[in-house]
């Protein structure tokens, strides 16, 4: 699998990186139903931090975001909230489906998760680079003022008027 195909597949819900279950049937070619099945059969290896099933309100706020609906009749959608899927639970899914393709695909999937973790943290190095070269220039700027205010001074001591004895 192509891995910027997964890497768009890859949600972000209640703060994890999640995969949906209709995306990853669709990855390990088979139905939804049966990946949904499997799952509940073996239930036990998925807790609330490998699966969770979303709620109405984040299934029509992700529905909003991708536009996935098409009106095309009866019994064409799901009536069932999707299981969203983090990492770990990817990983179960592997020994739940026990195929080969369910293999391959989930050695994809580990990969493009892998790939954003990669990316979340050299955006965070960026992150803390800039900060630290914006607090550089702060002080870089606050150097300029002190020594522009200084030379301000010194032209204004030099037009002074003196005071004393005075040359003719």
């Amino acid at each position: 699998m192509e891995l910027q195909l997964i890497q768009q597949k890859i949600h972000e819900i209640r703060g994890q990186k999640v995969m949906l279950d209709y995306d990853l049937a669709a990855m390990y070619e088979t139905e939804t139903k049966v990946l949904k099945q499997a799952v509940k059969r073996n239930i036990n290896r998925f807790p609330p931090d490998f699966m969770f099933e979303l709620t109405a309100a984040e299934y029509n706020s992700l529905r909003s975001q991708i536009v996935t609906l098409k009106h095309a009749g009866r019994g064409k959608h799901s009536k069932y909230l999707p299981f969203a899927f983090t990492e770990q639970g990817v990983a179960m899914l592997s020994s739940v489906l026990n195929s080969e393709r369910a293999i391959e695909v989930n050695i994809g999937i580990m990969r493009a998760f892998v790939a954003i973790r990669r990316y979340a943290l050299t955006y965070t190095e960026l992150s803390q680079r800039l900060t630290e070269l914006e607090i550089r220039s702060e002080d870089f700027e606050k150097a300029l003022v002190l020594l522009l205010q200084d030379r301000k001074d010194k032209k204004d001591w030099e037009k002074r008027e003196r005071i004393g004895f005075k040359k003719k």
